[in-house]
Formats: C-alpha cells, sequence, structure tokens
C-alpha cells in the first residue's frame, strides 16, 4: 500500500503567504521611517535646543549689572555687527602710515592690535559711499619708532590729512566729524595738533583721555592701554589665595606716584615699592604679586592712564583707580563701580583705611564682576567677539549716530 501524499497548496493559499509577507514588508518600512523621522526630529529639537541654550547663555552672560543698560548694549552691539562699515584711506607712505608693528607687543601694543585686527575684520568696505565712518591710517607710533621728531610729525600728519581733504570729498562733508583715527602713545596727541580740525572734529581713539587736556568724552573714545601679551594666565576665582591688602610698585614720574610711595612703601599691610620690581629676583616676580593681592593700585603715570589697569583686571585683582580726569575706557557701556574702586588723588593719604572698610562679601563681589569683565580688556588676533577691538568698534558705532550726513 502506497503511503498517501502530503497536499498541495493550493493558489490560494500562496496569494495569502504573499499578502501577509507584503502587509509585514510594508509594516517594517512604515516603523522605520517612523522612527527615523523621530529621531530626525528628536536630533533637530536637541540641536535648536542647545542652539537656543547657547544664545540664552549669551544673553545672560550679557545682561548683568556689570552693564550701564544692559538690554541696549547687546541690541545695539548685534547691531553693529550686522550693518557697520568703515572705509580705510589707501593713500600715503605704507612706511609711515597703517603699519601693524613687527611685534604687537609692549605698553603701545593696543595701537597695533586696532591696526591689525581692523584688516582682518568684516567691518571694512572697498566703497566709501556706504561708509559710516573714514579711518585715517596714521601710526604715530611707527614715525616714533623711526625717529620721527615731533616737529617734523605734526607736519607729516598736517600735509596728509590736508592731501586727503584735496583729493576726497568725503571730509569737507562734515568738516571731519565722520573720521577717526587711533592712537595710544601720547605722542600721538602732540602729532596732530598741527591740524585744528583733526583735533577738533574727527573722533581720537586714545590711551590718554584726559578731561583737562582736550579730550571730549562725547567725541573722542577711551583706548585700554593694554601691555600684551599678558605673561601669565587670567586669574579669577582664586579668592582665597588673595592675602595681600594692596599692592603697586613703579617708577616715581608723577606727582601722585611721589606722594604714595612716600605714604606708603613701609607700612606691613600694603606692598608698596617706590621703583619697578627687579627682574633679578626671579622671573615674573611683578606679575606673580597680582595674583596674591586683593586690590591693586592704579596711580596715573605721565598721563592719566596706566596699563596696570588692565594688568589688575586680567590678573583678577580688583584695581583701584587713582587717577582725576580720567574718562576710564568703556565708561558708557560697564560700569567701573562694580568691577573696581574709583578714588580721588587726594584719597591716597586715607587709601588703606577705605581698602579695608571693604567687607570680604564686597570684594568677593567685585572680583566675581571683575572676571565677567575681562574678555572686553583683551587684544586677539583675529579678532574675538566682545574683545577690546570690537568694544572699540561699538564705541565708534555709538559715536557715528550723532553725525548726520
Amino acid at each position: 500500500m502506497w503511503p498517501a501524499k502530503p497536499p498541495q497548496p493550493t493558489a490560494s493559499s500562496y496569494c495569502s503567504l504573499q499578502s501577509s509577507l507584503l502587509s509585514l514588508a510594508i509594516l517594517t518600512l512604515l516603523s522605520f521611517t517612523y522612527l527615523s523621522l523621530n529621531s530626525f526630529h528628536s536630533s533637530n529639537s536637541q540641536v535648536q535646543s542647545s542652539q537656543q541654550v547657547v544664545r540664552a547663555k549669551e544673553k545672560e552672560e550679557v545682561l548683568t549689572d556689570v552693564y550701564n543698560s544692559p538690554e541696549v548694549f547687546r541690541l545695539n552691539y548685534e547691531e553693529m555687527e550686522r550693518k557697520f562699515k568703515v572705509y580705510i584711506y589707501k593713500d600715503g607712505d605704507p612706511k609711515t602710515f597703517y603699519q601693524t608693528p613687527r611685534k604687537l607687543t609692549g605698553k603701545y601694543s593696543s595701537e597695533g592690535y586696532f591696526f591689525q585686527n581692523i584688516r582682518e575684520s568684516k567691518f571694512v568696505t572697498e566703497d566709501p559711499d556706504q561708509a559710516h565712518l573714514f579711518f585715517i591710517p596714521i601710526s604715530c607710533h611707527k614715525m616714533r619708532g623711526k625717529g620721527t621728531s615731533y616737529e617734523n610729525m605734526t607736519i607729516i600728519v598736517q600735509n596728509y590729512v590736508d592731501s586727503l581733504i584735496a583729493k576726497y570729498p568725503y571730509w569737507n562733508r562734515t568738516m571731519g566729524a565722520d573720521h577717526f583715527f587711533v592712537t595710544c602713545h601720547d605722542v600721538g596727541v602732540r602729532a596732530t595738533e598741527g591740524h585744528p580740525f583733526l583735533v577738533k572734529n574727527a573722533i581720537r581713539v586714545v590711551c590718554s583721555p584726559s578731561y583737562d587736556v582736550g579730550y571730549i568724552p562725547h567725541k573722542d573714545v577711551a583706548l585700554p592701554q593694554v601691555l600684551q601679551p599678558f605673561a601669565l594666565p587670567a586669574g579669577g576665582n582664586d579668592v582665597e589665595n588673595r592675602t595681600t591688602l594692596g599692592f603697586w610698585a613703579g617708577h616715581r614720574n608723577s606727582k601722585i606716584r611721589v606722594i604714595l610711595a612716600r605714604q606708603w612703601e613701609n607700612d606691613s599691610e600694603l606692598d608698596i615699592s617706590n621703583n619697578r620690581i627687579n627682574r633679578a629676583t626671579g622671573p615674573l616676580v611683578y606679575q606673580k604679586r597680582f595674583y596674591r593681592t586683593k586690590f591693586c593700585i592704579c596711580p596715573g603715570g605721565s598721563q592719566v592712564n596706566s596699563a596696570r589697569i588692565t594688568d589688575s583686571i586680567h590678573y583678577g585683582c580688583v584695581p583701584v583707580i587713582l587717577s582725576d580726569y580720567y574718562d576710564l575706557p568703556f565708561n558708557d557701556i560697564l560700569d567701573w563701580h562694580k568691577f573696581a574702586v574709583i578714588l580721588r588723588e587726594k584719597d591716597v593719604y586715607d587709601l588703606k583705611q577705605i581698602l579695608k572698610n571693604i567687607t570680604q562679601e564686597e570684594f568677593v563681589t567685585l572680583h566675581n564682576n571683575l572676571v565677567k569683565i575681562q574678555k572686553h580688556f583683551q587684544w586677539n588676533t583675529p579678532p574675538v567677539r566682545h574683545d577690546t577691538f570690537h568694544m572699540v568698534m561699538y564705541e565708534l558705532w555709538l559715536r557715528h549716530h550723532v553725525i548726520k550726513y
């Protein structure tokens, strides 16, 4: 007897199987698509969320009471980034004008950094008709380095500006009110005195912004004198290491410095030296003192300004401004009383008691605020958002609003 044959699948069974496999494939494809889309949207949301967090942090970082008008600063700064254009005159001897020093170092390096930064920035336009301001690229520091006398510098500057007036129509529209030049060395002030309208009308970006020598605060701009590169990293969040009450060391090249040294050089709580610290005592001894001090005294020297102020800010030592008639850098943007101690020169006799009257809690607040604004007193190449270059450009952006042509 033959074994029974297994039942053969019918056509309808094949159709049913194919239909089931097709349905399964479709469901798998739909599930995969759903998961992929969900993952994409989730990833995209995470990216957007991350970007929002970054923007929120940037906004939160700016919107603090260290700024006089935080929201106004934020909005105006963003508008400046979008719109501000500067035209640079291309005429002149390249060895004298618009010349970046070979090394961006020393107490007048701010001038060189500005010249370098503006060339690297997006603010420059080749079309003078689109420019909000015009940069007169005079490097007085460069001329001084070449040994040019004050008298010859004055003549060179006067002839150069006169040639721009004769060749271009832009100066004559406003008598130079929409023009600016930059100089950190006090020689720059003397070199431009031969052209009255350059001093009276043009915007002067200078390191020695003293009210009593012709500086006009609502027209001119205070340029921070930054001694770069900094020898040591920035200080901050190191309050417990700051055990010395106050520190100053330097040359007695002004009346206030002579008084400061005579009054306090033998004090046990104030570290006051009437001369620069000798390098022979060890490497970077002067800079290291900033790390150990709560308050760094910043008296004016031959001019109201001092690179010691930006040194103090960088190293996290609360600066004590001891200089009259000084329009502090970015004074209309930053509230200096939130991160510095502002005194009059006659307060030098009560200096120790004034500093001792500042509580530890108040000092910590000043120190923490100081860390927040360190970035504004730092030059970079290429320039970085909110650094010294951009803060100077922001000041110029504010000035251009009062010039209507």
